[in-house]
């Protein structure tokens, strides 16, 4: 039998023009055998080293550490005669720490103007090249943000480096080729330098960042000379230092550019300034970039020189013009979500109260113009909107003169989903747009107002962003950030990066607020799934040492605070409350649709009485995710080979679950709690015995028909709704929930025109008013269940890495067809199914390396195997469900 060669050769680094790695690189490919397979390597043009290798997925680098800037050509084969190799693969080693020559280098910063406010600097090296240049990379990193020019002409494609890292610990470095940037003779590196992640404004109340106050670079430019000399030019005390035209640059306000500013007169660096920076590593996620240009869809005029252009998608990114005017003409640039009943722009939902006052949302943009044809691109900012209200008094604006470009990490796409339903097309369209949107660096949980990666956000979110997107090194890269910004007593921090440095303000208000269940379980869940779906032991590796620290803070937690309601009603803790997590605080649920007044207004229950949520007893979701994150932290443990660890945290679990059930579930199989949010929490976690799992999901449905057939979870519950309600038989209910109109629901979102999903269930109500984040991705988590039971492809329950899957479609009522991909470690699946002559047909291929059991409507249950499955069945109503993760 004639077999392919090997294909999708990849290395766990990151990257811009090429892929960078550290100095022992983990191999990946796909191959339709799992005999041994033969590595041949070549490092900087070298002869071949040969390897064999065993198995296909992040094998380990089998020669010796890499060194620095070595070039690596790479393929593979299965062992044996006559067997075909893949097309070669590179990848360089980036500069690995202690090879680093180049001083870090600081600006020549005047009066300072406060945060929000300070200008961008221009760092200038000279240098010349007596020879033709053969090849040349840039290593360059900041503690800030920069971007890198060479003779003028911008190297790399990459955005917002070097990242959104915990600067006290991790720092990445990029390297771009500039070979075709140098000339012979002399030449001009310029890395123009602003605040960025590292010295910015942070969060919804726009507070100052805590890294460092001091910016810096370091640059080193390697060059291979004709002659076959290497030159090595580094950032050093011969480089200068002068203002930019940027006269003020904030990640989250924008940026100001003056084009008309006369040059700067030169200054030399500050030298050795920096001390503090943390050893330079690189990246294992993709970059930041430019990964779409919009053109609008609209330009209404307003009057006085004002326009409001309307790009149609809510997404992260900037505006770009190639039309600014005469010289000296200044036009502002203010963005926004939402325009008013009257067109213009409106914000006022974006903004954030505080006892202290209210704080304004704003993002604006301003420039100058300069000379004809010059071109206006703030990169060093960021936006999240669809509008943007364009402000230009005594001249013209050109509407196709102006475009938005669509900025975020750039992931390589691994799912689809299509249907019949137009309806469902469009939310599993504006959920992805909304993932996208908050995928800039780190997955934040708006791009507009906060742009913090909250750990609760991305635990909800991260099942389904597997479906869509090679998110491994993505997440590999935030991982370690929650790492780095956990807390020496165990606490996972509420967002990583933490520019408000937590760990080191204890006494701030905002701690007695971290280590919530449901957000600091994320440095549990988040792993686990990366590694469900990846198979990747090593993030479980990485992550293990925390997962046990957050895990025994709130298991100490749970056996050292009852909270204050139960201590009233019974002065003496039963045995069981040992295990009882609801003594600290806990978010809760949050943003579940609120309750409305005697006059049908919403209920806000903090702005109502926050001390009364602040002291509400949350015991419930808090000893639910303890159950679930201390169960997976055994079964993390047997993986890793901790067999004493693994029996320990088991025998937790259970005693954790007992706790539960004993606080919470009644003998009928309802619980005290009585939400659509802990039905669904209890029987997605296992935490309700099956004897009693058909009257919790039936309290479920009666609670859903009880409030009109309308869900009624909010942040941690709804994604896995749909897949409870289905999984016990209740798919019926399942299929009205997502098909409900009106609110709260996810089609009353895209009846009223969203773009991408709304952080309130009604973030634009029914008189067209504005409340809240209008990209906020969490409950877009439900479209993975159009995934795995619509489309109806899943692992199966006892799966890693897609070996083995389930093929079991509920289809929707009215639906007549669906058809999906989704590409695994074991390369694509691709499923259709369809309704036609009163016939079920399943087509599917079938990657070598995975087995399938398809399940149909009816019950009929077939097996496949690699290469193409193609069967049908009776279309006949059955209750039959498949269990999914």
């Amino acid at each position: 039998m004639v077999r392919n060669a090997p294909c999708s050769l990849a290395v766990d680094g990151g990257g811009d023009e090429f892929t960078v790695t550290g100095a022992r690189p983990r191999l990946s490919f796909t191959s339709d055998d799992s005999s041994p397979h033969v590595l041949e390597a070549s490092i900087d043009g070298a002869a071949p080293e040969t390897a064999e290798l065993t198995g296909h997925r992040f094998v380990e680098w089998p020669f010796a550490p890499l060194r620095s800037t070595s070039r690596v050509t790479w393929r593979v084969r299965r062992s044996g005669p006559d067997t075909e190799w893949s097309e070669p693969s590179t990848f360089e080693v980036g500069l690995l720490d202690t090879d680093w020559s180049a001083d870090w280098i600081s600006p020549a910063e005047a009066a300072d103007p406060g945060y929000g406010e300070r200008p961008a600097h221009v760092l200038t090296g000279s240098f010349t090249l007596s020879e033709e240049i053969v090849s040349a990379r840039l290593y360059a990193t900041a503690l800030g943000l920069y971007t890198a020019t060479v003779n003028g002409h911008r190297a790399g494609g990459d955005e917002l480096a070097p990242g959104s890292t915990s600067y006290d610990r991790t720092l990445y470095a990029q390297a771009h080729d500039v070979t075709t940037l140098l000339e012979v003779g002399a030449n001009r590196l310029e890395l123009e330098l602003s605040d960025g992640w590292y010295r910015g404004q942070v969060g919804a109340f726009r507070l100052p960042a805590g890294w460092g106050t001091t910016l810096g670079v370091r640059a080193e430019l390697h060059v291979r000379l004709a002659d076959g000399s290497e030159r090595v030019i580094g950032s050093d005390a011969s480089w200068t230092s002068a203002p930019s035209t940027t006269t003020r640059a904030d990640l989250m306000a924008g940026q100001t550019v003056d084009l008309t500013a006369a040059a700067a007169t030169s200054k030399p660096v500050r030298v050795g300034v920096v001390v503090d920076a943390p050893p330079i590593d690189w990246s294992p996620a993709p970059p930041v970039r430019v990964v779409e240009s919009r053109a609008p869809v609209s330009a209404t005029e307003l009057g006085g020189g004002v326009t409001v252009v309307d790009f149609g998608q809510n997404a992260s990114g900037w505006v770009r013009l190639t039309d600014l005017g005469a010289p000296g003409t200044r036009t502002v640039i203010e963005y926004g979500e939402f325009v008013d009943s009257s067109g213009d722009l409106s914000t006022s939902h974006l903004d954030s109260e505080r006892p202290e006052g209210r704080k304004a949302f704003v993002q604006r943009d301003e420039v100058v113009a300069g000379a004809h044809g010059e071109v206006f691109e703030p990169r060093h900012t960021v936006h999240g909107f669809q509008y943007a209200r364009i402000t230009r008094a005594g001249a013209p604006l050109d509407v196709g003169a102006v475009t938005m470009q669509v900025v975020h990490s750039d992931l390589t796409r691994t799912g689809t989903f299509e249907s019949s339903d137009t309806d469902l097309n469009r939310l599993h369209e504006i959920a992805e747009w909304s993932f996208r949107g908050n995928a800039v660096d780190v997955p934040t949980d708006c791009p507009t107002r906060e742009r913090l990666a909250w750990t609760g956000d991305y635990q909800v979110f991260a099942p389904t962003a597997t479906r869509l997107y090679d998110v491994l090194g993505f997440t590999r890269k935030w991982l370690r950030a929650v790492r780095d910004d956990q807390l020496d007593d165990g606490r996972i921090a509420n967002f990583s990066p933490d520019g408000r440095r937590i760990k080191h303000h204890l006494d701030d208000q905002f701690a007695m607020m971290t280590g919530s269940a449901g957000w600091g379980d994320a440095i549990v869940a988040v792993p686990w799934e990366m590694y469900l779906s990846y198979g990747d032991r090593l993030v479980l590796e990485e992550n293990y040492d925390a997962m046990v620290r957050w895990v025994e803070w709130a298991l100490e937690k749970a056996r050292t605070s009852r909270h204050h309601a139960r201590m009233q009603s019974s002065p003496e803790p039963e045995a069981f409350e040992e295990y009882l997590w609801d003594g600290t605080f806990h978010w809760g649920e949050w943003t579940e649709p609120k309750e409305r007044d005697a006059d049908g207004r919403p209920i806000d229950p903090i702005k109502h009485n926050p001390m009364a949520w602040f002291m509400a007893d949350k015991g419930e979701v808090g000893t639910a995710y303890l159950h679930r994150s201390t169960a997976t932290l055994a079964r993390i443990a047997g993986i890793l080979g901790r067999a004493s660890d693994a029996e320990t945290y088991a025998s937790i679990a259970e005693r954790v679950a007992d706790a539960w059930r004993q606080a919470y579930l009644n003998e009928d199989g309802t619980t005290s709690t009585d939400s659509q949010a802990a039905y669904v929490r209890a029987l997605s976690f296992g935490l309700v015995p099956d004897a009693l799992r058909p009257a919790a999901a039936e309290r479920l449905v009666t609670l859903i028909r009880e409030a009109g057939t309308h869900l009624g979870t909010g942040f941690l519950a709804t994604g896995d709704l749909l897949p409870v309600l289905t999984d016990t038989g209740h798919a019926d209910v399942a299929h009205e929930l997502l098909a409900q109109r009106t609110a709260p629901s996810w089609l009353y979102m895209v009846d009223r025109g969203a773009t991408t999903i709304w952080e309130d269930w009604e973030g634009i109500d029914e008189h067209g008013v504005a409340h809240e984040s209008l990209n906020h991705y969490s409950k877009g988590a439900a479209i993975r269940f159009l995934h795995t039971h619509t489309l109806g492809l899943r692992q199966d329950v006892d799966s890693v890495a897609w070996e083995k899957v389930v093929i079991a479609p509920v289809p929707a009522p009215g639906m007549t067809w669906a058809r999906g991909s989704h590409t695994g470690p074991q390369g694509e699946i691709t499923v259709e199914w369809r309704i036609e002559d009163d016939r079920f047909r399943i087509t599917a291929d079938i990657p070598a390396g995975t087995r399938a059991r398809v399940v149909f409507p009816d019950g009929a249950v077939r097996d496949a195997y690699p290469g193409r499955f193609d069967q049908a069945a009776a279309l006949a109503a059955s209750d039959h469900t498949v269990p999914a993760r």
